[in-house]
């Protein structure tokens, strides 16, 4: 008995896992990217790595923009060897890290006379604590958003002298784990630490927000902005968590079961890089290469420029970073 509900149990999985996979959305865009230069945070695995090496083999100069950059040099040299294109480099960056994020940027600034795309991508589960970056950030707000809100903001005058180009945030259907964000206690200092579930959604549902507000600043450039939700990707994010206990090796079997695989779950990431579809599209949330609904709170446009503005002062914008 006990055997044939095991094989019922792992027969709807993996029925589940087919279906699931079967409606998941591919880009179908052939466009080749000779010439452009693309900007890839958190590159070195999952998602970010595969969206890389397709952006790659359509002729783009990739740059890897990751924390361990032995680990990336080992991608870039798998990419440039499957794709056959040389131009894949590897540049450090650690988006918790503000002091990085400028480093960084400046370095792109004074090298690069170009970027077309730049895919914000890098990222953490989160902590089961709170813990505070050197910056007097909480870590996983500094990791997904804050970081690629500086970065972004510091490579906007660039991306608009390059124009037409294309920024992409990767939010997650996450941020409908929460029901509020207060703008003014990103670090929660006036309200107790969450949980590292609320504070993912509310990193994912800033980088809604900030896609949102920064397409009305940037209207009319020929910069486009979009977000995207992935999907139910297995990738080692899962396991990048201070955190881990039974039940968390118990959701990642399962999920390893079920989710898309990560040349699968880049397949949006890719679309809102390249495909013509999107030219002139900014300002949306994408799910599956179709244009799809947030929550509520992911449209409002006073939270919107109410966590813009909070957001520059905490990661200290200054003027010649502003390029809006």
């Amino acid at each position: 008995m006990l055997c044939w509900v095991a094989g019922a149990v792992v027969a709807l999985v993996l029925a589940i896992k087919f279906v699931y996979r079967f409606q998941s959305g591919r880009c179908s865009s052939h466009r080749k990217l000779v010439g452009k230069t693309v900007i890839i945070t958190g590159a070195s695995a999952g998602i970010g790595k595969e969206t890389a090496r397709d952006l790659a083999s359509r002729g783009a100069r990739v740059i890897l923009a990751c924390r361990n950059t032995d680990k990336a040099q080992k991608v870039a040299e798998d990419i440039m060897r499957t794709t056959g294109n040389r131009k894949v480099v590897v540049r450090q960056l650690d988006t918790s890290d503000l002091a990085s994020v400028r480093k960084f940027a400046q370095g792109i600034l004074a090298t690069e006379t170009a970027l077309h795309v730049l895919v914000n991508n890098a990222g953490i589960v989160g902590m089961g604590e709170k813990n505070l970056t050197a910056d007097g950030l909480e870590l996983t707000m500094a990791t997904n958003y804050f970081g690629h809100f500086l970065l972004t903001n510091m490579l906007l005058g660039l991306l608009k002298a390059s124009a037409p180009s294309r920024v992409v945030n990767v939010s997650s259907l996450g941020h409908t784990f929460c029901t509020s964000i207060n703008p003014d206690d990103l670090n929660y200092e006036k309200t107790p630490f969450p949980g590292s579930r609320v504070v993912y959604g509310h990193t994912k549902l800033g980088n809604i927000l900030f896609t949102n507000e920064l397409s009305k600043k940037v209207h009319g450039t020929g910069v486009t902005t979009n977000s995207v939700h992935p999907g139910a990707v297995y990738t080692e994010i899962l396991w990048k968590t201070s955190h881990k206990n039974i039940l968390t090796y118990l959701f990642g079997f399962f999920f390893w079961l079920m989710a898309k695989d990560e040349k699968l779950g880049a397949q949006t990431l890719i679309y809102l890089s390249v495909s013509e579809e999107v030219d002139s599209v900014s300002g949306k949330y994408f799910v599956d290469c179709k244009q799809s609904n947030t929550s509520n709170l992911a449209q409002d446009p006073d939270l919107a420029k109410k966590l813009w503005d909070t957001s520059e002062q905490l990661v200290k914008l200054k003027p010649e970073e502003r390029h809006y």
